[in-house]
């Protein structure tokens, strides 16, 4: 569907920052080897591939790494719905755990997003799923920001950010 002249846009994403979580990552690593709470237990946090691992010799210890990568990841402003952590697991002596970052907002989510847009929204708003990110159209710039609230206001499982208004 090509832009009709006269009419402003924006995408509706879910991207996440890979510099700030690497900072976050960082900044996590630093304060876990320094904290006191967590010396003798061999507790680390690092990349393994795309994945952030986690390991230290208990299981409470692994989740506390967890909550200091969460509380680093917040500080950076990277919205903790694009983070996917598993359950603590046993693997040897160590307790782990794998976490992951979403990023992309699937079919079925544009959908939900296109569906509440259809329903709440002003009327004359267009959508359109491409990809993995929503495109949402009007003549009407006000409208685009009423559309912008509606979604920000509401309650997803999946973090979503506005780019490319034009």
């Amino acid at each position: 569907m090509a832009r009709m002249a006269g009419e402003s846009s924006f995408d509706i994403v879910n991207k996440v920052d890979k510099m700030e979580v690497d900072n976050a990552l960082n900044m996590a690593a630093k304060e876990v080897r320094n904290r006191f709470d967590f010396k003798g237990t061999d507790a680390v946090i690092k990349w393994s591939g795309e994945v952030v691992e986690m390991e230290a010799n208990g299981e409470e210890r692994v989740k506390a790494v967890l909550d200091v990568f969460q509380t680093m990841l917040v500080r950076r402003k990277v919205d903790l719905k694009s983070l996917s952590a598993g359950d603590p697991r046993l693997s040897g002596k160590l307790w782990k755990i794998s976490a992951t970052l979403d990023s992309g907002i699937s079919a079925d989510n544009a959908r939900k997003i296109a569906k509440l847009i259809r329903d709440e929204g002003p009327k004359g708003i267009r959508t359109q799923i491409q990809g993995d990110e929503l495109r949402v159209f009007s003549k009407k710039r006000d409208d685009l920001q009423t559309v912008q609230k509606l979604v920000r206001d509401a309650e997803y499982d999946f973090a979503v950010q506005f780019t490319n208004y034009r």
